[in-house]
């Protein structure tokens, strides 16, 4: 907001005359910039003007200091939430969750807000239909944890890492599916579907790196089918992940996150060197996707019958402190929309909660993982579920 007072020490005032004619400019960096507590003013006095033509070029003048003052200002601020006065103040707030260091206070901030890959029309491109169950016909557990309903099944406790990359969107539905392979096929088949070959192929899915829409991405896997691949690093599979894990969380052996980092991967429909399967033949494909009712006793009966799905929620400045508890959103602003796997739930204190795996690695939050407040589709967790069927090959 931009204040302008003029002071008149004249009787006579024209467009042409301004003598004795002083104007104050004060502007609100915090109205204007979001800065706290930061007022630029300037005193013109009517020597320095000789015509309206001055008099904007002298406003011009005072409005690019305020532009140099203000950046330096929010650059300044602009990882408050990486602070431990920050992480103190939620702690101080509330009761349900703890926050901690999950980030050093010098991390770039533009690599955390590109983690949130899940771009703001995603609800457009979820399936049209909508999976409902017999709730009737299904005794829904007090607590529920995929990790111990199906101990065969590998992939549900892994924890994946998307590095400098706005992947999420595909990540949360590549573990899914390949929970959901492991499951139907009763410990048969443990195949760990590609993120690199979803964030590169799939143009229908959104910006790959830049982020996408998960309901695209399980489409997708029933028409065009996915190979395999493991980590960065790994040689698992056709096509592991291209994207290099980085340091994060503690000073450890990665590289340093970097908010340029993480450009999204070339469309190779060939199998990495060493791996025996051709591309084509690697491919396993869905049966069908569908979202999932935003009643909670829905989500749970479709994660008790067939598994982990994945959603979307949206994700504020508080969110990534998390250390333990049940998350509820506190304080901050808004950093975007991210993708998850949600494999169970449970109560604490009295909370009802969800369980669910993050894709930052296992140095985040509780060794990768949330919970988060379940029943009242906080932050969105609820409204944005979705699942499919493997195909049976």
């Amino acid at each position: 907001m931009v204040v302008y007072r003029p002071t008149l020490n004249t009787v006579s005032i024209s467009s042409k005359v301004f003598t004795e004619y002083i104007e104050h400019y004060v502007i609100s960096l915090s109205a204007v910039f979001n800065v706290k507590g930061k007022y630029c003013g300037k005193l013109i006095p009517s020597s320095s003007r000789r015509s309206p033509g001055s008099r904007m070029w002298q406003l011009y003048s005072v409005f690019l200091s305020v532009i140099v003052v203000a950046h330096s200002s929010t650059s300044q601020n602009e990882n408050y939430f990486l602070t431990d006065e920050f992480i103190d103040s939620i702690n101080k707030a509330q009761s349900t969750w703890t926050a901690g260091r999950n980030f050093h206070e010098n991390t770039d901030v533009s690599y955390i807000k590109k983690l949130m890959g899940v771009l703001p029309n995603y609800k457009n491109y979820m399936p049209s239909e909508i999976q409902e169950h017999q709730l009737d016909d299904i005794e829904i557990a007090d607590s529920f944890d995929s990790r111990e309903q199906w101990p065969h099944c590998p992939t549900i406790r892994e924890i994946r890492d998307q590095g400098s990359c706005g992947s999420c969107w595909a990540f949360g539905a590549v573990e899914a599916m390949s929970d959901r392979v492991c499951i139907h096929s009763k410990g048969k088949v443990n195949f760990r579907f590609s993120s690199d070959d979803l964030i590169s192929c799939c143009w229908t899915c959104g910006m790959g790196c830049n982020g996408g829409y998960p309901g695209a991405a399980w489409h997708y896997w029933v028409r065009k089918g996915l190979v395999s691949g493991g980590p960065y690093g790994s040689h698992i599979g056709c096509r592991p992940y291209e994207i290099a894990p980085c340091e994060h969380h503690v000073n450890g052996s990665r590289p340093p996150c970097e908010g340029d980092g993480g450009k999204t991967p070339r469309c190779n429909k060939k199998c990495e060197e060493g791996y025996d399967v051709q591309y084509d033949k690697d491919k396993h494909y869905g049966a069908n996707a569908y979202s999932v009712s935003s009643d909670p006793k829905q989500i749970q009966a479709e994660i008790m019958k067939n598994g982990p799905v994945e959603g979307a929620f949206s994700v504020y400045s508080d969110f990534v402190n998390y250390k333990s508890g049940v998350y509820v959103h506190t304080t901050g602003h808004f950093l975007g929309g991210h993708a998850i796997r949600i494999f169970g739930w449970g109560v604490q204190n009295d909370t009802p909660y969800w369980i669910v795996a993050n894709s930052w690695n296992s140095d985040w939050g509780d060794n990768g993982t949330f919970k988060i407040l379940r029943g009242k589709d906080h932050v969105g967790i609820e409204s944005g579920v979705v699942a499919g069927i493997p195909k049976d090959r």
